[in-house]
């Protein structure tokens, strides 16, 4: 290496550390050959690039309600996952940025019996906040917080398969009713974070005592949470304190942004974002996921309980467009299926339901109807351009003799009053990396949050053989199958698969972004610092 180059390399070494002056950087960087601007550059992506503890986060998130709990069981969305999962808590395991599951509290984790039974090591010097030592008791209190019949829990339908927990000594082991080889997916699920344990065997969860990153200082549900940084985390983070503040509003969100109330942002308004991009304090991230924006229509309710009927409701929607005017061409338009393109054994449907009018006259006849009129709830609570969506959606169907009433429902109390209440609603999921964790929380006969109340016997027959199957083409064949069944029986209108867009100054930096979660896997208090 040249000595000018090696003096470069060292600089920017340096630079990355606050160690050298961009003045003293730039002049090096122009003696090795470079321009000023490109020097200036590297400097910028030098500094940026070294997480540096310091300052405090504030974010504004576009959910959230008054009825949110610190109970993990009852989490809905990113509100109650960032703070009280991502920020607060931390899982056995986690998914990293590349889509793979890794070890969090956990220090590692091994099958046995053919996936049927699971060991974890907990990680040495773990405590909860209150500096108490984590122990595979509280793990197990844990998990069972979300077991047994009377259990409410959104995980309940991923806990159901473990037949027994038990401890020994740092190691937590799963026994499972059948093999599972995504087993170590399900202990990252956002709902199971770590808590201590009580005398009795149940959790502490009120206090919103965990492991993680930040600790608690105060939690207004709907309104905000302030936290402050842990200063015994096993890992480093980066902030010194962080607020999380619920702006329903795109405009205020975004408002909010631009005037330096708020350091970063969720869900930006589309219709707008090349307004946003012109504020040169400001970076756009963009990240597709696995998360769908979809229309679901409750199977047991008429006219909905026809699956002719359902079709029909199915061609008469022409998602391209709702994509390129909605969405600004942003999203890939879906085809009523919940598994993302790059989820394994994921396929793609036939026949593909694209915008057909006189194919869903043809189903409405079928099912002995010549028209059709719904109510379709929705709200921009749902996904921001939910109401623009079913407005399009309205015109799209009036081609197909279906009637559409778009009713515009309250976004405070969407969660609460529209979504698994009324029959027609507009809604999103974020996916998940494996199609188990998908199928079981959304689909399952039972599931807590089957939004459809579908229950086909087939599909729930093949959802336990496919978990427990580790002949890799038979699990493929079995998922198709699945994806089928959803695609042609089910009450899902998948209408494309969302990127993720947020904003936040430049200020902020950060890694390679998460795609399972939007918030960077809702982990953005521990991910991100300032630049």
């Amino acid at each position: 290496m040249k000595e000018l180059d090696y003096k470069l390399d060292l600089a920017t070494k340096l630079a990355r550390k606050g160690r050298v002056s961009r003045r003293d950087f730039v002049q090096l960087a122009i003696a090795a050959g470079f321009t000023a601007a490109a020097a200036n550059t590297m400097f910028t992506t030098a500094v940026r690039a070294e997480p540096k503890k310091g300052g405090h986060l504030r974010v504004g998130l576009g959910h959230g309600a008054t009825t949110d709990s610190l109970d993990p069981a009852t989490y809905p969305d990113q509100m109650t996952g960032t703070v009280g999962w991502g920020s607060v808590g931390n899982s056995l395991t986690e998914v990293d940025a590349k889509g793979k599951i890794v070890p969090d509290l956990a220090e590692s984790f091994e099958p046995g019996d053919d996936a049927k039974s699971w060991v974890f090591k907990l990680r040495k010097g773990a405590t909860f906040h209150n500096g108490k030592n984590v122990t595979a008791d509280d793990v197990i209190a844990s998990f069972r917080h979300h077991m047994g019949k009377d259990s409410k829990s959104a995980a309940k339908t991923y806990v159901d398969a473990i037949a027994d927990i038990k401890a020994d000594g740092d190691n937590v082991i799963f026994s499972l009713s059948g093999g599972n080889a995504d087993f170590p997916y399900i202990a990252s699920d956002y709902h199971i974070p770590i808590m201590p344990a009580k005398a009795d065997g149940t959790v502490d969860w009120q206090s919103g005592v965990r492991t993680g990153p930040y600790i608690l200082d105060k939690w207004e549900p709907g309104v905000r949470a302030t936290m402050k940084r842990n200063p015994n985390y096993y890992r480093d983070a980066w902030f010194d304190e962080a607020t999380i503040t619920v702006i329903a509003d795109v405009a205020a969100r975004t408002n909010a942004l631009n005037s330096g109330e708020i350091d970063y942002m969720d869900r930006c308004d589309l219709k707008t974002l090349k307004m946003l991009e012109r504020n040169t304090g400001l970076e756009i991230d963009k990240v597709l996921g696995y998360g769908h924006y979809i229309f679901v229509m409750d199977v047991r309710q008429p006219p909905f309980d026809n699956a002719d009927i359902r079709n029909a409701i199915k061609f008469a929607v022409d998602r391209q467009d709702i994509t390129n005017k909605v969405f600004s061409g942003i999203n890939k338009p879906a085809n009523d299926n919940p598994i993302a393109p790059s989820v394994p054994y994921a396929i793609d449907p036939e026949p593909i339901h694209k915008y057909d009018p006189e194919m869903a006259k043809s189903l409405l006849k079928k099912a002995g109807k010549d028209s059709l009129r719904i109510d379709l709830s929705t709200s921009d609570a749902a996904f921001t351009g939910a109401v623009d969506a079913a407005t399009l959606f309205k015109a799209h169907a009036a081609a197909a003799n279906i009637d559409i009433n778009v009713v515009r429902e309250s976004a405070d109390s969407y969660w609460d009053v529209v979504w698994l209440k009324k029959p027609f609603v507009a809604s999103y999921w974020n996916g998940r990396p494996v199609q188990d964790l998908m199928f079981s929380v959304a689909y399952a006969k039972g599931a807590a949050w089957n939004d459809t109340f579908w229950a086909n016997p087939r599909f729930n027959e093949l959802l336990v053989e496919a978990r427990s199957e580790t002949d890799g083409d038979k699990r493929k064949a079995m998922y198709a199958e699945m994806q089928q069944l959803v695609h042609d029986d089910g009450g899902l209108i998948n209408l494309c698969w969302s990127t993720y867009v947020s904003a936040h100054t430049k200020k902020l930096a950060h890694g390679d972004v998460a795609s399972n979660w939007d918030v960077d896997g809702m982990k953005i208090t521990s991910r991100w610092w300032f630049a």
